[in-house]
């Protein structure tokens, strides 16, 4: 085994042992009571995963996507809220790892992101975009002694009351148009987050991401010069969407085992007897199959062209191919959790069964709402029109 792929297995396997020694132990009361799962957390800061995928020579752990994906599912699998969380920090950090080209603050950030552990969350829906990432109201304004400014109204922050820093998108200037954006990096202390409601969910209740009005002022060579078109494009949404698959397989993975330890303790009830739930519980496996192939083959496209063919990652169809990476995989996972739940029946359907799923259904449901499918089905529609390829 390569040097690379020990480091690479060594983090996994520590965040495995701290998915199942503390996100599982307290999985229930963060959802129950909707809080941040601060013991998760810590622990994954404790253990440096915050600083994982940044680089040695920038003092991080230098472990690749394919090990922070393994992460997510392990995580996904004991605990959604903390493997969300986990996933959406991750995101934050790749992207900025993958476009650090003249941007000497971010390669210091970096530094400070391994050596402190600093949580990052991201600022990319606004209030009057319709749900279009690739849009923006905000803008940054100029101001005097080169600081900066902007003020964007967020519908959702996912964890960012208990994060440190904020990735936000915005216009480039107050006159550019909503397409020419950029993404900036606000520090703690130079961001306030006025609170719009509350965050009370069906699922996902950990990731405590109600809205804010984001309000900011900060130093100009905080914003990331590459375009977010370009950022976009080449690693902010193949990479979401590569993390929160795996996640949502974690999910899926969890509430179909509890199915098969049902079904073996049926047939250790009666041996010698037919159990008629186990040809269910394979046409769950089934189902199951499909997400999983449907994950680790998105991951292993995009680690084809995400360093030698960035410009693949540009092209309509690699668009179509990340986008449907999400759609099949958050109509899927739901779809596996449901079957679990018709396998066990009422013990899967109640809250103090070691059988229950209730927290896994609620959790998956929540994919088909990050970048709501619908409009993702239509952005589709018009790409098919004109792609020339789409596979």
């Amino acid at each position: 085994m390569s040097v690379l792929l020990e480091r690479d297995q060594a983090f996994v396997d520590d965040v495995r042992a701290i998915a199942d020694g503390v996100a599982a132990e307290h999985a229930e009361e963060v959802d129950r009571d909707a809080r941040f799962p601060v013991e998760a957390v810590s622990a994954l800061r404790e253990a440096g995963a915050m600083g994982a995928y940044v680089p040695e020579e920038l003092g991080g752990g230098g472990v690749s996507l394919e090990a922070l994906a393994r992460s997510c599912y392990e995580l996904g699998r004991r605990c959604s809220s903390t493997a969300m969380v986990f996933a959406m920090h991750q995101i934050e950090v790749v992207t900025i790892a993958r476009h650090l080209e003249g941007a000497p603050w971010f390669e210091s950030y970096l530094r400070d992101v391994a050596a402190q552990q600093r949580l990052i969350a991201s600022v990319t829906s606004e209030i009057g975009t319709g749900g279009d990432m690739s849009r923006s109201i905000a803008a940054v304004t100029p101001g005097e002694d080169g600081l900066a400014s902007f003020e964007k109204q967020a519908p959702t922050v996912s964890y960012g009351a208990h994060a440190d820093d904020l990735l936000t998108t915005a216009r480039r200037h107050p006159q550019a148009e909503a397409g020419d954006q950029v993404m900036v990096l606000t520090l703690a202390g130079q961001a306030t987050l006025t609170p719009v409601g509350i965050w009370d969910t069906l699922g996902m209740r950990g990731t405590c991401s109600p809205g804010f009005v984001v309000s900011a002022q900060f130093p100009a060579e905080q914003v990331l010069e590459a375009p977010f078109s370009q950022v976009m494009n080449e690693s902010f949404v193949p990479v979401s969407h590569i993390l929160w698959s795996h996640v949502w397989l974690g999910i899926a993975t969890e509430a179909f085992e509890r199915g098969r330890r049902f079904v073996r303790e049926a047939a250790r009830r009666k041996p010698g007897e037919p159990v008629p739930a186990a040809a269910a519980l394979s046409r769950v496996m089934s189902e199951l199959s499909l997400l999983r192939a449907e994950v680790e083959l998105g991951l292993r496209e995009f680690l084809l062209h995400s360093e030698g063919d960035r410009e693949h990652l540009k092209t309509m169809g690699a668009m179509l191919r990340f986008n449907n990476l999400k759609l099949a995989a958050s109509e899927q996972a739901p779809r596996v959790c449901q079957g679990v739940l018709e396998v066990i029946g009422i013990a899967a359907y109640r809250n103090d069964s070691p059988f229950s799923v209730g927290r896994h259904l609620r959790d998956a449901l929540s994919a088909r709402l990050m970048i709501a499918n619908e409009r993702m089905h239509a952005v589709d529609a018009g790409l098919l029109m004109i792609a020339k390829a789409v596979y």
